[in-house]
């Protein structure tokens, strides 16, 4: 298959784009600058950067021409809503001038549910209207009404590699500069998957995506972490041996708001009709491995 990556230079995006040219896929990779580090890392990963600013549709348009499926995984902060919105309309677009359907995998999260109170959730589960990204689930549900051929995924905390926009990602920076700061309840729990284990789901999606169009699918390990010892262990393998301070979810800003509860999920539906199961079995079994990871990944100073 021909598919274009949206946030193929991203934490996800580069695995999963990564992962899908070793399936044997023609990957194109949406980059705004594809002579950046990380556009050059996608071609030596057999991926071919293609330029395009996803807040200006006219400037990637082009490169739905030909493909065969797209995956979206980026959330556009400046119009997060009307972004998407926008992704939709493009492909409904491209379907109506060349009678090509192209099978659109959309990337949500975990944390679109919100409070539900409930202590194990499935791609079932309903979400809470008032989660500060809750609008993602409203996004699934007109991705559905457009009719578009579509795969629905919800990953989990994502962990391991190079971690850049990782929960863990800012653990390790924060305890190296001897601040780190733990936003929100402190009894939460959350579900994590390791950002190969969650590539792996993509390309079992893309392998055959006319089996699972319409579907939705949960993709985390089972796990059932409490977060504060998640970061413990963070700190404690970035060197850092002091107290960790707590603060509001507020302080933390929204993202941090949104995922200021339980996020237990079970991702047997994944198992049952993809075959996933995850390789990593919990983020703290080699944490100083993900730390080094990361730390390789800094820029030199």
């Amino acid at each position: 298959m021909k598919i274009l990556v949206t946030g193929a230079t991203g934490y996800a995006g580069s695995r999963v784009s990564a992962a899908l040219a070793r399936d044997g896929h023609s990957v194109l990779g949406l980059a705004r600058d594809t002579a950046s580090a990380a556009a050059r890392a996608l071609t030596s990963a057999e991926v071919t950067p293609v330029e395009g600013d996803f807040v200006k549709p006219d400037t990637w348009r082009g490169h739905l021409d030909g493909v065969d499926a797209v995956v979206h995984l980026l959330m556009e902060m400046s119009d997060p809503y009307g972004g998407d919105q926008r992704l939709f309309a493009e492909l409904q677009a491209a379907q109506e001038r060349d009678g090509r359907t192209r099978h659109l995998v959309f990337t949500t999260g975990i944390s679109s549910y919100g409070r539900t109170g409930l202590p194990l959730m499935d791609e079932s589960s309903p979400g809470d209207p008032e989660s500060p990204i809750g609008f993602r689930f409203q996004l699934e549900q007109e991705l559905a009404a457009t009719g578009l051929p579509h795969t629905i995924v919800r990953p989990g905390f994502m962990y391991g590699g190079t971690a850049t926009t990782s929960m863990t990602g800012q653990w390790f920076a924060s305890a190296e500069a001897g601040t780190p700061v733990f936003y929100g309840d402190t009894d939460k729990h959350w579900s994590w998957v390791h950002i190969e284990d969650l590539a792996e789901a993509y390309v079992r999606i893309l392998d055959n995506p006319a089996v699972v169009d319409g579907e939705t699918f949960v993709i985390a390990d089972e796990q059932r972490l409490r977060a504060l010892d998640v970061q413990r262990a963070a700190v404690r393998a970035a060197g850092y041996s002091g107290e960790i301070t707590l603060e509001s979810a507020q302080a933390g800003g929204m993202l941090q708001m949104a995922a200021d509860q339980d996020e237990l999920v079970t991702s047997a539906k994944a198992r049952r009709l993809l075959g996933w199961t995850p390789r990593h079995l919990a983020i703290t079994d080699a944490i100083d491995v993900h730390y080094r990871a990361w730390k390789a990944a800094q820029p030199v100073s």
